[in-house]
């Protein structure tokens, strides 16, 4: 904190993209410039003194799990929507990228939305909403893996598609929520709480699509090719089921650990402000002035360009992962090797790569804090997008031959490249704006994020029609 404070004391005369320049504050006073709300309560009103809760900081980690499951649950059920697509080869080829568009553009859309709708936000009710919606939508995904099997590929790439774009308004109404929410408690340890639930939200529903297809006897090979069929279409569908099942859990679950600490600090809360005149007027001068977004972009466009690129690069990855099998013949592979283990697999690899770049920030030795390097960094990861023309897409041969290749080299290294770079990037722009500034920071580079995630998903159009 000492050195923080010593960074804010810096002169107004040093260069403008320094860490915690004060000299230019005031920017965020032009006119004409789209703006942000500044942060409700600063430190001075003593919030930050709040009691550090293992309670609190769990309960965190499971808005951060809530809060991306649903996306995670897209990508990793990519053999279940195969199958239910398989008899119409434009969907079936098109479909994760149509996901992924309407899923980022209607999350770009929410957040841009709600971040215009500060003044009055109640936050934890923000929370709930989004659980609320999470569990209707959990809901008519479990029910569709078992009724209405009759249904077009066009007709249920529609309903496919109307789900994403729920899940996508949840996941902006809980972001939004969950970060500004963790902010009032003025405990870092919470913000990093919710990154930390979030890399393991990608971990647990592939981990639990691996387990369910395990737990399916196996297929006949001696069996007709039809019936082999029917059995493996009922394998895709009941281990979905089962997955769309502890997607519901997980919404329930989120939401009965949530109230009761919204109450406690509820509670907490209002015995500060009551007893801090300086703070309700804090409070109403904040109101009165919003931060600029040009602002922001002087101070962070390094940062901001890296974690815009850093995404839209990982983009790329699910349009590879849910086509690319074990260079094993099916027919001769162990049940792991085939795709519908397979796909998962990858899947789980990547995000465990992303789960463990995201632990490395934790080592001092692993941060860099340079904004100019990081952004050559995130230049760099676009080697990973030919290195997937290597492997075995859609079973046509793999120019290296190793499954280990495409798992360890592939995978496991653009999953923690981007767990990394990502978590870096978010973290270390606090530092470079002065102290009000902070939570619009937050919500600035969420929004570059988020942007990179909408054009990788775009793109990735490109690429998979030519494949």
């Amino acid at each position: 904190m000492e050195r923080i404070r010593c960074l804010l004391r810096k002169s107004s005369d040093e260069q403008a993209y320094e860490p915690l320049a004060e000299g230019h504050e005031n920017d965020s006073e032009r006119e004409g410039e789209t703006a942000f709300p500044a942060q409700l309560v600063s430190d001075e009103d003593g919030l930050d003194d709040t009691e550090f809760s293992w309670f609190e900081y769990s309960v965190f980690v499971m808005l951060g799990i809530a809060m991306l499951w649903a996306w995670n649950m897209f990508l990793a059920a990519a053999p279940y929507f195969q199958a239910r697509f398989a008899d119409n080869k434009w969907i079936l080829d098109s479909f994760q990228s149509a996901i992924t568009s309407v899923g980022c553009l209607t999350n770009l859309g929410s957040m841009t939305i709600l971040l215009q709708m500060q003044t009055k936000a109640d936050y934890p009710k923000r929370i709930l909403s989004a659980l609320a919606i999470n569990l209707v939508i959990f809901s008519l995904l479990a029910i569709s893996t078992k009724a209405f099997q009759d249904v077009s590929s066009m007709g249920y790439l529609v309903f496919i598609l109307i789900m994403v774009f729920g899940t996508s308004v949840a996941t902006g109404f809980a972001q939004n929520g969950a970060f500004a929410f963790a902010a009032s408690f003025g405990r870092p340890e919470y913000m990093g709480a919710i990154m930390m639930g979030q890399a393991i939200a990608g971990v647990l529903p592939a981990f639990a699509q691996i387990l369910s297809v395990l737990a399916m006897p196996d297929a006949d090979h001696w069996a007709d090719p039809k019936d082999q069929m029917v059995v493996q279409n009922k394998s895709t569908s009941s281990s979905a089921f089962a997955y769309f099942l502890t997607a519901l859990g997980v919404s329930i679950l989120t939401a009965i650990v949530v109230v009761p600490m919204v109450q406690r600090h509820r509670l907490a809360l209002d015995r500060k402000m009551g007893s801090s005149v300086t703070s309700i007027q804090e409070v109403e001068q904040a109101l009165r002035k919003p931060v600029k977004m040009l602002s922001l972009y002087r101070k962070l466009h390094w940062l901001a360009f890296s974690v815009f690129l850093c995404f839209a690069v990982t983009m790329f990855f699910p349009v590879f992962t849910q086509k690319i099998v074990s260079i094993v013949p099916e027919d001769e592979a162990p049940r792991l090797l085939q795709p519908t283990v397979f796909i998962p697999l990858g899947f789980l690899i990547w995000n465990c790569g992303d789960l463990a770049g995201r632990l490395a920030t934790n080592f001092h030795w692993m941060r860099l804090r340079s904004p100019r390097a990081l952004f050559v960094v995130s230049l760099s990861r676009v080697v990973f997008i030919p290195l997937y023309y290597l492997c075995n897409i859609e079973n046509k041969g793999a120019k290296i031959r190793s499954d280990a290749f495409y798992l360890f080299v592939v995978q496991l290294a653009f999953g923690w490249t981007n767990g990394w770079l990502g978590s870096l990037c978010m973290t270390e722009a606090d530092s470079w704006v002065n102290e009000k500034e902070r939570e619009a920071s937050g919500g600035f580079m969420a929004l570059n994020l988020v942007a990179g995630l909408t054009s990788g998903s775009l793109l990735s159009f490109a690429v998979s029609t030519s494949i």
